[in-house]
């Protein structure tokens, strides 16, 4: 069973969100990141990018697949994490925490309420 907390927003496309005031962290699940396999390179945008939710931000390649980002809400990008260019295993080995991928600073805060619950994307992935 994928670890899903219970403090987190997802998307159906399986991103997390971690919403502290206007921030949204952004990473894939514990879901995707089994599915995936062994994570080789993960694509990142520039700091200053803004995205509308749905857009895709990046993409994570393995072993078996190359994989779309998408922003899980509209917002300007704040921060990447830079590791992942060196160490993108970090998604496969910590995907809630260093394998985080990007920070937005939200724009429209209504959107968070099109996320799920981590019970309705446990439901989800079922």
């Amino acid at each position: 069973m994928a670890d899903v907390p219970a403090n987190l927003k997802y998307t159906k496309d399986h991103e997390w969100v971690l919403v502290e005031g206007k921030t949204a962290r952004v990473g894939i699940t514990d879901y995707a990141q089994k599915q995936l396999g062994d994570i080789v390179f993960v694509e990142l945008p520039k700091v200053g990018a803004k995205r509308e939710a749905e857009q895709a931000f990046g993409s994570v390649e393995s072993v078996k697949s190359v994989s779309e980002l998408y922003a899980p809400v509209s917002g300007t990008v704040a921060q990447v994490n830079e590791e992942l260019i060196s160490d993108a295993e970090l998604v496969n080995t910590d995907p809630y925490g260093d394998g985080w991928m990007i920070e937005l600073t939200i724009t429209k805060a209504g959107e968070l309420d099109g996320l799920l619950t981590a019970a309705e994307y446990e439901a989800h992935i079922g």
